[in-house]
């Protein structure tokens, strides 16, 4: 009976050993494949940059604050890291314990002080903070508090704008947050072997950025010139999989940036989770504004695209 119960109990450790193996290499860190700058120099740098200085990454959520700091570290810079507390495990092992901290969103004095015990020249911002932590879960410092009350609207770019200026007066310079990234960005024309008419492409553009230019989100989804949904706040995701109510094909998604969007602290971004949200959408082409769309894993992601019959091309604004 005991020798039963023994092999009963080895059997279901194997299964439970393999369901957990299987789940740990689905959760498994991501090498990202190495890429040379031409002459070391990205071309979303200002032209006086100082290679020997001091650049703070301010991480958020998401891949890419992990990407960009994989850039950075392969161009030779010196960096550091202050990544908010629900930024990714991964970004945070790339630096040593003296070269990295971590702060609540609305801990702006703790952020601006540890800039300068980093002796920061300069700092990119990357990667995401949750929307609803702009209204839930910070503990606003007298810093922040003071920022929030000279602000008309609240929102993600005005806040971000308002630290941004915040930490340029403290004399450390925010880089455009494309910097170092130029391998990754989106081109023109067709980045995938499949493709798709883009009869209406231009007039979808016009709307996309009509919407973007109030401010509303910074992606469509359209059929034949008919917008079927626009981005709000609930994310790129969210809209993507709600066009799977509407039961048509011939769906395509539309990434612009705004009029005037300020790259120092906001640029779009597309990875694997945009291509398994237009699949539930039932959408099948994607189009990307060239030169100002990062796509993180590029390789991967357009082979990816192409096993999924998803076409995705980049436009010229």
């Amino acid at each position: 009976m005991c020798a039963g119960v023994l092999i009963l109990w080895g059997w279901q450790m194997k299964v439970f050993g393999g369901i957990a193996s299987l789940f740990r290499r689905r959760q498994r860190k991501f090498e990202w494949p190495s890429v040379e700058l031409p002459n070391g120099q990205s071309r979303f740098l200002p032209s006086d940059f100082d290679h020997g200085a001091t650049v703070t990454l301010l991480a958020g959520r998401g891949q890419y604050p992990q990407l960009c700091a994989v850039r950075m570290i392969e161009s030779g810079v010196r960096c550091n890291l202050i990544a908010a507390e629900d930024s990714c495990d991964e970004v945070w092992d790339l630096f040593p314990q003296r070269q990295r901290a971590r702060f609540n969103p609305g801990q702006i004095g703790k952020l601006l002080k540890k800039l300068g015990e980093f002796g920061s020249t300069y700092a990119i911002m990357a990667g995401q903070i949750a929307p609803k932590r702009l209204f839930h879960g910070l503990k606003f410092d007298m810093t922040a508090l003071r920022l929030l009350a000279t602000l008309r609207q609240r929102n993600a770019e005005s806040i971000f704008g308002a630290l941004a200026t915040e930490i340029e007066r403290r004399g450390v310079r925010i880089l455009d947050a494309r910097s170092f990234m130029d391998a990754d960005m989106a081109t023109a024309g067709f980045m995938t072997k499949t493709t798709f008419s883009r009869k209406s492409l231009d007039e979808g553009v016009r709307i996309a950025k009509a919407i973007a230019a109030l401010n509303v989100g910074q992606g469509i989804v359209v059929r034949s010139g008919t917008v079927l949904a626009v981005e709000g706040f609930d994310g790129t995701d969210k809209m993507l999989q709600r066009c799977g109510e509407f039961r048509t094909g011939r769906k395509c998604f539309i990434k612009t940036s705004k009029p005037h969007q300020d790259f120092r602290f906001d640029v779009p971004v597309v990875g694997f989770g945009t291509l398994d949200a237009m699949e539930k959408g039932g959408i099948g082409s994607m189009a990307l504004e060239s030169e100002n769309t990062i796509l993180l894993n590029r390789v991967e992601l357009l082979a990816h695209a192409d096993r999924r019959s998803i076409g995705i091309f980049g436009y010229v604004a």
